[in-house]
């Protein structure tokens, strides 16, 4: 079976759409998905939407002309905005006779293992009671500490979130392009390959751009998960990439990490900073092994045991995340220190390890 091939397999899709596709047309583009997932449901396909739009629709009813800068201006915009780009998906999915379900996310809620699973467990009863669940970041109250940046990157963790097949990025060009200005039909390397000829937003309307887009693809390939970033525009669009068509640019996806690791690697929002020795940073590389306090340079941040930490290099570059094993007034006493002199400094010892590598995720 060809790479392309495999997308007829899939059973769970989510299909996130570009909120300049939605501005352009924002009554007939919803009808015109919706008629299109109807087709796939009746093929036994479960969809979930992740909708951008409320910003960009919130703009036209207040006259603004160019998308705001401040967070409160961009706040005002999605309260107006979002209730009519929920009354375009109800009616377009109303024609069919199909219920759908609002449900609105901050980083917040992903980055906390508990809200995370009980997200899950909603979006899951949606979907088991036959509704379209339609997604969006909820921009009325996220500040720049939550923010998703975009909803590329909520598409990508909704896809943990509901253990989906698939990701299909809908956009207003044909794919992604090297460096020529060729779409890439396929990419197996992402870091290689579509990397280097991303770029960001030059729409005035979207957050993302071509480089959002490229990252979302890179966390959901790492979980098995196909994404596809394709044109909105083309007729009949979602149902020709699922039937394997050659359309818009797949990229295959790499080895795969548990449900759990993912959340940790881009679920949970790092809470601190460890500076780790090369010694240390070659051994969870290569070896797969364990961070000991041994390797440990410093530590930054006011962290609780379980939270999770970015871990970085003596320059800075952050490779690894991990769930904290001590809290960071802990691990600030036992750095440098070997194992077996945890608990005459602290007067406790819970693990020898500053982070499990069961905890521990390569980034």
């Amino acid at each position: 079976m060809t790479e392309r091939a495999t997308l007829r397999a899939c059973k769970r899709v989510v299909i996130k759409i570009g909120s300049r596709l939605l501005a352009e047309a924002p009554a007939s583009r919803p009808a015109v998905i919706a008629d299109q997932i109807v087709a796939l449901r009746g093929k036994g396909v479960e969809v979930v939407v992740v909708s951008s739009g409320a910003i960009a629709l919130g703009m036209r009813r207040l006259g603004l002309a160019t998308r705001p800068t401040e967070m409160p201006a961009l706040q005002a915009a999605a309260a107006v905005g979002q209730s009519r780009l929920m009354q375009y998906w109800e009616h377009a999915f109303g024609a069919h006779d199909i219920e759908i379900g609002q449900v609105l996310l901050t980083h917040d809620d992903l980055g906390d293992r508990r809200r995370f699973l009980s997200a899950r467990l909603t979006l899951r009863a949606l979907l088991d009671a036959h509704c379209v669940p339609i997604i969006n970041e909820n921009d009325t109250v996220a500040t720049e500490e939550i923010k998703f940046g975009d909803n590329d990157q909520l598409a990508a963790l909704v896809c943990n979130l509901v253990s989906a097949d698939c990701l299909v990025i809908l956009t207003d060009v044909e794919g992604v392009r090297d460096a020529s200005g060729v779409r890439m039909p396929i990419v197996r390397d992402i870091d290689r390959e579509a990397v280097p000829v991303a770029g960001g937003s030059t729409s005035g309307v979207g957050s993302g751009g071509m480089a959002s887009k490229v990252g979302s693809a890179r966390i959901v390939t790492r979980t098995g998960v196909a994404a596809v970033v394709a044109p909105g525009r083309e007729a009949d669009v979602l149902v020709r990439v699922l039937a394997g068509d050659d359309i818009g640019t797949l990229f295959v996806p790499a080895s795969k990490l548990s449900s759990r690791k993912h959340w940790i690697a881009y679920g949970a929002k790092p809470s601190g900073k460890l500076m780790i020795d090369e010694g240390a940073a070659r051994a969870l590389r290569e070896g797969g092994k364990s961070l000991l306090p041994a390797g440990i340079v410093s530590v930054d941040g006011d962290f609780e045991l379980g939270d999770t930490v970015s871990i970085v290099t003596r320059d800075g570059h952050e490779f690894a995340r991990g769930l904290a094993a001590y809290g960071g007034a802990d691990l600030r006493k036992i750095q440098g220190l070997q194992s077996a002199g945890i608990e005459a400094r602290l007067g406790y010892k819970g693990i020898d390890e500053a982070i499990h590598r069961d905890d521990l995720v390569i980034l």
